[in-house]
């Protein structure tokens, strides 16, 4: 199992980041061992600047090279909310040194996920609303139909360079309102109007 992250695909974001918007999507690893199931994370020792990044995340039903834009949605099982911890102090050394960021993202426990809902709960995977709350305290919201690059083109793209198998996870890219969290902070993850996601740093 993988962990694909799709970085810069809704424009408020790239705007309060001051990055530019790509040519091409941009995607990057996390390691299986980011996953993190449960309602907790540890603030890692590594960063004094963590950020959330609430994403809707996609799981792959079937292994595919090469999937064309027209199949991609028969690639999809299931969809959850997930939150990309990031250490935002060691990305941002690394840019300044035009260096790979990986160790900023992919560090034990930074991709918290939900429970997942298979997709045909879903009328439209193109029309989903999603949203972040930090401390019963809105920080986020977005929508699908907001994204730069839609799943269908994202698995399409992701399939020309990386065989897709059962079981991997697409994190799709985080709207505006990212910002950073302390030890005590409660994030809590929603789809449409449910409760789906809660992790507690401690």
């Amino acid at each position: 199992m993988k962990i694909i992250c799709v970085g810069r695909n809704y424009v408020d974001h790239i705007k309060e980041l001051n990055n530019d918007i790509p040519e091409n999507p941009v995607f990057f690893f996390k390691p299986e061992t980011s996953l993190n199931k449960s309602s907790q994370l540890k603030y890692p020792s590594i960063t004094n600047n963590l950020h959330y990044e609430v994403e809707l995340v996609f799981k792959i039903k079937k292994k595919g090279k090469n999937i064309k834009k027209i199949n991609a949605k028969t690639y999809i099982d299931s969809i959850a909310i997930g939150i990309d911890f990031t250490a935002r102090d060691i990305q941002s050394k690394a840019k300044e040194g035009r260096l790979p960021w990986d160790l900023s993202k992919g560090f034990d426990n930074s991709a918290s996920v939900s429970k997942f809902k298979i997709i045909s709960f879903f009328k439209n995977i193109n029309n989903i609303n999603f949203s972040l709350y930090k401390n019963n305290k809105e920080v986020q919201n977005g929508n699908s139909k907001l994204m730069i690059y839609k799943i269908d083109f994202l698995i399409h793209y992701i399939s020309k360079y990386v065989t897709l198998n059962k079981g991997d996870l697409i994190f799709t890219g985080t709207p505006k309102g990212v910002g950073s969290v302390n030890v005590g902070n409660k994030l809590e993850g929603y789809i449409e109007n449910e409760k789906l996601l809660t992790t507690n740093i401690i």
